[in-house]
């Protein structure tokens, strides 16, 4: 400890506390650009009484919520019950320990990277601790005593099972062509400066898989299906109430902002845009490639909204499905075409053919088959007339 220079110390401090407040402020800015969005989708104002534009009802709605009556139900587990919402917030405000969100800047003669902590598994750290999440909305559902609320824990758990494998499988090919290291920074360093060195043009098919099981690791439509209203009244959290209910919305959406973040590290670059993440001096290049980092970030977050309002709501076995026959089917294929090609050509341009022509391939035999074995209805339609004895029957 005596060697770490007490600059160093602090600048992990500050940016610690810096991280867990843009995440907080970002929750904020989420829940005021999702209303405004949406509401510009749809033809409508959204909020806009609350402050200029709307600004304040994110202030509106956590003033609510901390004032709200706190119900505990008399029949839930009441241990599990208030641990829940924290088993889902936590991860998500530590797995951004390890994103890298810019380059670095000097100070006092030290270079002070923009991330507050480097590790070479950093890969493995972000899928560790993003798993965890789904324990809060399990035990949510289980402490909760209530039926609906069990049925959305149980769709929680067999749809993370369903994208888990693609969301792991789908950076295998990053890994082969970054080197052996699994730290997100030497990924986003390794990509370069301009968009067509980015991995989201070599491995376009792992990169479609890789975002759409984002969207169920959120728990965002079209895969919201361990809330579905419409069917499930609000799943995990229907017996939730006051704070505890926040800690799940603020969880839903750092899980937003935190996917986001590592999508643009591992696909589109990171920090990089045509080389203006090097112009100005020490300072002034990290805050340059903080701004980059953040308006990808945000960029992709409005296709998180947009999807929301676009898509409607896959159903349960459609979802299953989807994940097992076509996104796992993807991946590993991209996974075995990368290896190949790089092997033998050693040429990024040839691997990227390769996987979408292939991905394409694959869809096509999967759908063909699927297509080929649909079951017909047990009890089809027919225009003749009805029998006596159906007519007896129905009376």
């Amino acid at each position: 400890m005596e060697n770490i220079p007490l600059v160093l110390i602090i600048s992990s401090l500050v940016k610690i506390l810096i991280v867990v407040h843009l995440l907080l402020i970002g929750v904020m800015i989420m829940i005021w650009a999702e209303r405004r969005v949406s509401g510009w989708m749809q033809d409508r104002l959204g909020p806009n009484r609350v402050g200029p534009q709307g600004l304040l009802q994110p202030v509106a709605d956590g003033l609510k919520f901390l004032f709200k009556e706190d119900l505990i139900p008399d029949h839930v587990d009441k241990p599990l019950y208030v641990m829940a919402p924290a088993m889902l917030l936590v991860p998500a405000l530590v797995a951004v320990a390890v994103v890298p969100f810019g380059s670095s800047i000097t100070v006092l003669g030290h270079e002070i990277p923009l991330q507050i902590a480097d590790i070479n598994i950093g890969i493995l750290y972000i899928l560790a601790i993003t798993s965890l999440g789904v324990y809060g909305v399990v035990l949510g559902a289980w402490a909760s005593n209530n039926k609906y609320s069990l049925l959305g824990g149980l769709r929680s758990s067999a749809q993370m099972i369903s994208y888990e494998l693609t969301l792991g499988l789908g950076i295998i090919g990053i890994l082969m062509l970054t080197g052996n290291t699994l730290s997100l920074r030497t990924i986003a360093i390794e990509q370069g400066a301009y968009p067509w060195q980015w991995n989201f043009l070599i491995h376009l098919p792992a990169f479609l898989a890789f975002t759409t099981a984002m969207f169920a690791e959120t728990n965002r439509l079209p895969f919201d299906l361990a809330e579905a209203e419409q069917e499930l009244v609000a799943g995990y959290h229907t017996e939730y109430s006051s704070m505890k209910f926040a800690m799940f919305f603020m969880a839903e959406y750092m899980n937003m902002i935190v996917g986001s973040a590592v999508t643009v590290t591992l696909f589109l670059g990171g920090w990089h845009f045509f080389g203006l993440e090097n112009m100005g001096g020490p300072v002034w290049s990290g805050i340059i490639s903080f701004g980059i980092f953040f308006v990808k970030t945000a960029i992709f977050l409005f296709v998180f909204i947009w999807v929301r309002w676009t898509l409607p709501r896959f159903r349960y076995d459609q979802l299953m499905n989807f994940g097992w026959k076509f996104l796992l089917p993807v991946a590993l294929t991209s996974i075995v075409v990368t290896g190949t090609l790089w092997i033998t050509t050693n040429s990024r341009l040839i691997v990227g053919i390769g996987n979408v022509v292939s991905a394409f391939i694959v869809v096509s035999i999967v759908a063909g088959l699927l297509v080929m074995r649909t079951p017909k209805p047990a009890i089809q339609d027919s225009d003749d007339r009805l029998t006596p004895t159906a007519l007896d029957a129905i009376e």
